[in-house]
């Protein structure tokens, strides 16, 4: 009587090992671009704030002929109703936020000439980095 041969069915252990490895090697390629998407939106975000306030900051000086003294947070005052709905603040909370620098240096209302708006990034590859900063991103005024 010839033996019967019992037939198993499944996939072996290197069959197995295979598939976990490109599975992996996937992960590796695919989960960096993953997780920095959130961080280029906010970086996007923090771009379009700061070109909303520099248009503001123009509007206040087409009307003035200077720009507002004092820094980021005192900007409201100046701007909010009637050039801006409101100040932006930055996207991610315990991020630094946003820097206003009027020039020159101290100037009161009336006698600022100039200014600088900064946002730090998170994305530090950036193309529109300031030359000799890590993360930080300007809008300088027109005048």
């Amino acid at each position: 009587m010839p033996k019967l041969v019992k037939q198993q069915s499944g996939f072996t252990l290197l069959e197995l090992l295979i598939v976990i490895v490109i599975i992996g090697i996937l992960a590796f390629i695919i989960v960096p671009g993953l997780t920095s998407g959130p961080k280029r939106a906010r970086d996007a975000q923090r771009k379009s704030d700061l070109r909303a306030v520099r248009n503001a900051l123009e509007s206040y000086y087409n009307d003035n002929t200077s720009y507002p003294p004092g820094v980021y947070t005192g900007l409201g005052s100046y701007l909010v109703t009637a050039y801006i709905p409101s100040m932006p603040g930055d996207p991610k909370p315990g991020n630094p936020g946003y820097a206003y620098t009027p020039a020159p240096s101290g100037c009161v209302a009336g006698a600022c000439s100039s200014y600088a708006l900064d946002a730090t990034l998170e994305n530090t590859s950036d193309s529109q980095i300031k030359s000799g900063t890590s993360n930080t991103y300007e809008v300088l005024s027109i005048n």
